[in-house]
């Protein structure tokens, strides 16, 4: 199967919607051969703004342009998300101006730039604040679909890219804040996010082979969330799990579980990461140190079936 990097298909995507839309500059922090913005530099160099290592500055200044009708897309990697909170906080979702974030480098298969700058805590932060539409894209086809709608919000946006290349899927429906059944089954239901989808879909296929029927549901939207949807396989299927390559505190985890309580769960377990920071290895060591992948997900899923 094909693959490409998330981040790759993000660069892309911003090249195309700057052919169709004229209003939309990106602003990058001294990373654009690594977030893929470079692309856009070429195409439309007076459209794109290098701020340098100053991150906070970035998003201030993105603030400013969405005031004068622009469409401004930040980029940096996910882990400094933390140096512009406040920006980002007080200086775009406060006053709910129209500034888009597209952070790339996260989750663990950043590999071996270790812990430090592994985000595991974005999703968590971006769904906290008010307004705030965060989307986790988990192939390059969705991450165009994202990019494309983002520019049609009013309002601010949060797109998780990652560097590990993953596969192509043939297209899904998109409509934001509506997941995507893959699977459908009875036995239990996986609800899952990003590129770890890769490794769920290994996961689903090892379940089959043992004479399980599980279901699986990705969702590209963390908030707004399918509440309805994910309510919907709970009831059907009774034992939730959800898989993510985020912490299991605050992120599709937690906004699963909110949307399901008191609707038919029997059992519910989240996978992720299990609040403790990443390390350096080869993104496939790191998934695997991490219960991640395929079997592994499979076999901690069959303990409780």
């Amino acid at each position: 199967m094909e693959k490409k990097a998330i981040r790759v298909a993000y660069g892309e995507a911003l090249v195309k919607l700057g052919e169709n839309n004229e209003k939309v500059v990106v602003l990058d922090a001294d990373l654009a051969a690594a977030t893929m913005t470079n692309g856009f530099k070429k195409a439309f160099p007076g459209r794109f703004y290098d701020c340098g290592i100053a991150e906070a500055d970035m998003v201030d200044i993105a603030a400013g342009m969405s005031t004068m009708g622009l469409i401004p897309f930040c980029s940096t990697f996910a882990v400094f998300a933390g140096r512009c909170y406040d920006q980002i906080r007080n200086g775009v979702c406060y006053p709910h101006f129209n500034v888009k974030f597209g952070f790339s480098h996260a989750g663990i298969t950043l590999g071996e730039d270790g812990g430090s700058h592994q985000a595991i805590e974005d999703l968590a932060l971006m769904r906290v604040l008010p307004g705030m539409t965060v989307f986790a894209p988990s192939d390059a086809n969705e991450v165009y679909q994202c990019v494309e709608a983002a520019s049609r919000i009013d309002g601010p946006v949060y797109i998780r890219t990652a560097r590990l290349p993953s596969p192509i899927y043939d297209p899904r429906p998109f409509t934001v804040g509506k997941g995507n059944v893959l699977e459908d089954g009875s036995d239990c239901v996986i609800f899952t996010c990003g590129i770890i989808l890769e490794h769920v879909l290994d996961a689903c296929e090892i379940l089959k082979a043992k004479g399980y029927k599980p279901a699986l549901v990705s969702f590209h939207t963390i908030k707004p969330f399918d509440d309805q949807l994910a309510r919907e396989y709970t009831a059907k299927c009774k034992k939730v799990f959800t898989v993510e390559e985020h912490s299991v505190i605050g992120g599709l985890g937690d906004a699963v579980a909110s949307a399901v309580i008191g609707h038919g769960v029997e059992y519910f377990e989240k996978i992720g990461i299990n609040d403790v920071f990443g390390q350096s290895g080869k993104p496939a060591d790191l998934l695997k140190e991490y219960g991640l992948t395929g079997p592994q997900i499979a076999e901690r899923i069959m303990k409780n079936l």
